[in-house]
C-alpha cells in the first residue's frame, strides 16, 4: 500500500515534468514500457524490492535494460528514484502513470466481459453506456470473451460493475428458488 502511494506521487511528478517540458508523449510511450517490462519481468520485480542488492547495481541494472529505449529525462528519473532508495515505487509506477495520464485527458478506460465478440453495434451501445455513466467522451474499451457467461455482458468501469449476465441471472434465481420455504396450510 505504501508504495503504491508513493509510486502515485512520483508517476504524478513525472507526468507534471513531462507537460512542463513538453515531452509528455515520449514520456507516456517510456511509461508504457515500463509497465509491460514489470509486468512481464517477475525477476525484475523481486531485484528492485530486493533490499541487498545495492542501489548502484540496481541502477545498472536499469541502465542496461532501458538504456537506449527510454527518453533521458526518463532516465534521469530512474536515477533519482534509486538515489532516493525508492526503486521498488518502478512496479506500480507505470500503472499509476497510465491511471493519472488518462484522467488529465479525459479518457475514461473500461472492461467488458461477454459470451461472444463485441459487434461494432454492440460496442456502440458499450461506449454509449460507459459515456452516459461518467460523463467523459472518450472510452477506451477492453473486450474479452467468457463462453461461461451463456449470454449478456459484464461491464466494469473503474470500481464499479454492472453484471447483465444469464449466468449471474440463473445464479439469482437459483438462490431464490432455495432460499423460498414451502409452508403447509392447516
Amino acid at each position: 500500500m505504501a508504495d503504491q502511494r508513493v509510486a502515485a506521487r512520483y508517476a504524478k511528478s513525472l507526468l507534471d515534468l513531462g507537460q512542463e517540458m513538453g515531452t509528455l508523449d515520449s514520456v507516456k510511450e517510456d511509461m508504457d514500457l515500463l509497465s509491460k517490462t514489470m509486468a512481464e519481468s517477475r525477476e525484475l520485480r523481486l531485484l528492485l524490492r530486493n533490499p541487498i542488492v545495492k542501489h548502484d547495481k540496481k541502477l545498472a541494472i536499469l541502465t542496461a535494460i532501458f538504456g537506449g529505449k527510454v527518453s533521458d529525462m526518463t532516465m534521469r528519473f530512474f536515477t533519482i528514484l534509486t538515489n532516493k532508495n525508492r526503486e521498488a515505487a518502478l512496479e506500480g509506477m507505470g500503472t499509476e502513470f497510465q491511471v493519472q495520464y488518462n484522467a488529465m485527458q479525459g479518457i475514461q478506460m473500461a472492461e467488458v466481459t461477454s459470451a461472444t465478440p463485441l459487434t461494432a453495434a454492440s460496442r456502440a451501445e458499450m461506449e454509449k453506456l460507459v459515456t452516459q455513466q461518467t460523463g467523459l467522451t472518450q472510452v477506451k474499451l477492453t473486450e474479452k470473451v467468457n463462453p461461461d457467461l451463456i449470454g449478456g455482458f459484464i461491464l466494469r468501469v473503474g470500481d464499479q460493475q454492472i453484471d447483465d449476465s444469464v449466468r449471474t441471472s440463473l445464479r439469482k434465481m437459483r438462490i431464490s428458488l432455495q432460499d423460498t420455504t414451502f409452508q403447509q396450510k392447516m
